[in-house]
C-alpha cells in the first residue's frame, strides 16, 4: 500500500526568482568589485582594507548584540511560560532577524552590502522591511498549492488536542520484513 499525491508528468515552470537570482548575483558582484576598485582607485588600497576590515568587525559587533538580545528574549519568554503568562506578541521587523541579517551584509566584502547593511539598522527602515516581508510571507503562503512548502508549513502549526503519537511500522502489502539475523522471526507491534 502506497499513500501520496500522484506524480506529475507536465514539464514544471521554472519560477522567475530560480531564473533571475543567479544573475542579479553576478550583476552584485561584479558592481561590488567595481566599486571597490573606484574606490581604490580615488582613495588608495589601505583605504578600501580599512573599510573592510570595518566593516567586518561593525558586522561582528551587529550579530553578537542580536544574539544576546535575541537569547534574552528567548530567556524572557521561558520565565513567562513557566510563570503562567501569556507571552506579548511580537511586532514584524520588532524581532532580531533583520538585525542579524545587517550584520551578515556588513561583515561580507563590498561597499553595498555595507550600505544595506547599514540601512537596516535603521530602525524605521528595519520596521518597513519586516512589514513588507513579513506581509509578502503570507501571501505567499495563503496562494501556495497543496502540498507544496507552505501547505507543510501550515500543517506544522496545527496543533492536535489530544496530542498523541502512534508509533508503528510500515510494511508494505506482500511484503515481511526483511532482517538478517536472530531477529528476522515475529517482532511483536511497538508498545508506547
Amino acid at each position: 500500500m502506497t499513500t501520496g499525491a500522484p506524480l506529475s508528468t507536465a514539464p514544471r515552470r521554472r519560477s522567475r526568482a530560480r531564473t533571475f537570482l543567479p544573475l542579479a548575483v553576478a550583476a552584485w558582484l561584479i558592481l561590488e568589485i567595481w566599486l571597490l576598485s573606484l574606490v581604490a582607485g580615488a582613495a588608495g588600497g589601505l583605504t578600501v582594507a580599512a573599510l573592510l576590515a570595518g566593516g567586518i568587525v561593525l558586522g561582528v559587533v551587529v550579530i553578537k548584540r542580536a544574539g544576546r538580545r535575541a537569547f534574552k528574549n528567548l530567556a524572557d519568554t521561558f520565565q513567562q511560560a513557566q510563570q503562567g503568562q501569556q507571552p506579548a506578541p511580537q511586532q514584524p521587523g520588532g524581532g532580531n532577524g533583520l538585525t542579524m541579517l545587517a550584520g551578515l551584509l556588513l561583515m561580507l566584502p563590498g561597499l553595498l552590502s555595507d550600505v544595506v547593511g547599514l540601512l537596516l539598522l535603521v530602525p524605521p527602515v528595519r520596521a518597513w522591511t519586516g512589514r513588507r516581508l513579513s506581509g509578502s510571507l503570507e501571501r505567499k503562503m495563503a496562494t501556495a498549492p497543496a502540498g507544496s512548502f507552505g501547505d507543510a508549513f501550515q500543517q506544522a502549526r496545527i496543533h492536535q488536542p489530544d496530542g498523541k503519537i502512534v508509533q508503528g511500522e510500515v510494511i508494505r502489502d506482500g511484503q515481511q520484513p526483511q532482517q538478517p539475523g536472530p531477529d528476522a522471526g515475529y517482532r511483536p507491534p511497538l508498545a508506547p
